[in-house]
């Protein structure tokens, strides 16, 4: 495996074609939705629309690339795409608010639509941040560290399932702590701190089972030196991902508490101005009583 061979060994099959042509289909319209926005006057952040298209493009790189194709002979290239599909892709979209721009973008049918899905008891319990973080940790320790993998391996079609559950569950996931689109969930920045704070020893309990194992996660395909790699692969990755993310709600806790104070200080001197005409008119009814005593 090579630089080269990652950049050219592009993947034909159906579920990478499909997986193309979904992406590629949401992308552009994103792109209508951000066009219909300015044709009425209003203006979409293009650092949002940047965040999506990157999410496009990592979803093709993860799923059609040569990372695709070696996913299956490396395992370490595999953990790579899993982190890939799983916060890269995940956090861009989050970032992206598509839900947002639609909302605001589309005529009143899809709007009744998009805002009926958003609001059921469905869409409400699939994204309860508990249960989202609690299948997310068990699902990937029972794949990477059973004989689930193998079987995937062994097994094309349920292996594109998992690689489609990847990334759905990766916007659930990050979605409560990134995300910019309305939620049922809305978690304050200590609950999103802990809620990624919980994933790190899960990762690191993967990883370190990874690294430490004897024996390769699938003797006949990989080496034992791959498996201890795409375990430490794995762990550094993920955990780089929550470090950064909690970075993120950090600056932006920062941000809140400025606005907060910025708010705070502008009614003080809000309520001062007020205090200060009722002080003035007060002194004015004196003296022009003064002067009619006179």
């Amino acid at each position: 495996m090579n630089l080269v061979s990652l950049l050219t060994k592009w993947q034909t099959g159906p579920f990478s074609l499909a997986a193309l042509t979904v992406v590629i289909c949401l992308g552009v319209a994103y792109l209508v939705g951000v066009r219909r926005l300015a044709s009425r006057g209003r203006r979409w952040s293009p650092l949002r629309t940047l965040s999506f298209l990157l999410g496009v493009l990592a979803v093709v790189v993860g799923l059609c690339s040569g990372v695709a194709y070696y996913s299956n002979r490396v395992f370490y290239v595999h953990a790579v795409q899993h982190v890939i599909l799983m916060n890269g892709a995940a956090i861009l979209f989050a970032l992206g608010g598509p839900m947002t721009l639609w909302l605001q973008a589309s005529g009143r049918p899809l709007q009744t639509r998009l805002l009926r899905l958003l609001n059921s008891k469905t869409f409400e319990i699939i994204t309860f941040p508990v249960l989202v973080a609690s299948v997310s940790y068990v699902v990937m320790i029972v794949y990477f560290l059973s004989p689930l993998y193998i079987f995937s391996e062994q097994h094309e079609p349920f292996l594109d399932f998992v690689n489609a559950g990847i990334i759905f569950s990766g916007c659930l996931y990050w979605w409560p702590v990134v995300g910019l689109d309305p939620s049922r969930w809305k978690l304050s920045f200590p609950a999103k701190l802990g809620y990624l704070a919980t994933g790190i020893p899960v990762t690191t309990f993967l990883g370190l089972g990874l690294i430490s194992t004897t024996t390769s996660i699938d003797p006949a395909i990989h080496t034992l030196a791959d498996t201890h790699a795409g375990g430490g692969a794995l762990w550094v990755l993920s955990e780089l991902f929550t470090l950064g993310a909690m970075g993120a709600v950090l600056v932006q806790l920062m941000h809140s508490e400025e606005r907060e104070a910025a708010r705070y200080d502008r009614r003080m001197m809000h309520e001062e101005a007020n205090l200060q005409r009722e002080a003035d008119l007060a002194a004015q009814r004196s003296a022009r009583e003064a002067s009619q005593l006179q």
